[in-house]
């Protein structure tokens, strides 16, 4: 996570219909040269209020960050409340019970026997923000001693400590094949983003391990659990990853402000393309 701070942005308009306020994080999942693939406007002075998409990485400043960008009248697409509502699974959660795996979290490392009290091993860690990295030697514990060894290095580790420590049930998930990695063993796993409740994009979500992809019958199945959580969560810009699960159900892995959310297995051209044509439509 990075503090971003508004001298740091650059702000465009795209198109004349959608303003981005961006920074250069350079990871290539993430950034993208939006003057390469479409018509760009960069204001020397903004001469009204603008309302703009945020593509400046994971922040630990946001709240700060959309305040003082609002006295300058630029408001990010997300209001703080709503960019906890995408990005923490203790405000997402209570929205989505039904669609995603069974969850519980705590300030710090539980007791144990309070853990043992509610799930069976093996059992998923996670930050409530973000995994570190997806390792499997800190996101699942097959026994106590394992979840002991879990939640000590939690307490030091520079990506997690600071997060509440999220405890969620593992659901058997349809495997892919791939390399072996540190990394969680990939899964049937995808990556949608929705604008105002419409799919802009979908992809693989494992691109860098694995090679897959799904069927029409597959793909449809999984954005009616996707568009489910879309509607409960009621957000301009979100991201929901689903996965199937052996049984061949589909199900919510997790949900992210798209502001900040890298893009997979997702042509990032095709999907501004769809933002700005749903922009371009309700002029």
């Amino acid at each position: 996570m990075i503090l971003v701070s508004p001298e740091q942005l650059e702000y465009i308009l795209i198109e004349e219909v959608l303003w981005i306020a961006k920074s250069k994080i350079g990871v290539p999942i993430y950034d993208f040269e939006f003057e390469n693939f479409f018509a760009c406007r960069h204001p020397i002075y903004l001469t009204e209020p603008i309302k703009a998409v945020g593509r400046f990485g994971v922040s630990e400043n946001y709240s700060e960050l959309y305040s003082k960008l609002k006295a300058d009248q630029i408001e990010l697409i997300h209001t703080p409340e709503q960019y906890l509502l995408a990005s923490e699974l203790t405000n997402w959660y209570p929205y989505l019970q039904g669609l995603t795996p069974k969850s519980l979290w705590f300030d710090a490392p539980p007791a144990f026997s309070e853990v043992e009290k509610h799930f069976d091993y093996p059992i998923f860690i996670k930050g409530s923000r973000q995994t570190n990295r997806h390792k499997q030697t800190l996101s699942v514990a097959n026994s106590r001693k394992e979840l002991e060894e879990i939640a000590k290095e939690y307490k030091q580790n520079p990506v997690l400590h600071w997060q509440k420590f999220v405890v969620r049930e593992v659901v058997k998930l349809r495997k892919v094949e791939a390399k072996q990695t540190e990394k969680i063993t990939p899964s049937f796993e995808f990556r949608t983003f929705w604008w105002k409740g419409e799919l802009v994009g979908a992809g693989s979500y494992w691109k860098d391990f694995a090679n897959y992809n799904w069927s029409e019958s597959e793909k449809f199945h999984a954005l009616k659990i996707a568009k489910l959580a879309v509607d409960r969560l009621n957000l301009p810009f979100v991201v929901i990853d689903i996965a199937q699960t052996e049984k061949g159900d589909w199900i919510v892995i997790e949900c992210n402000d798209a502001q900040e959310s890298g893009y997979a297995n997702i042509s990032p051209i095709s999907l501004w393309q769809n933002v700005v044509e749903i922009e371009k439509q309700n002029l």
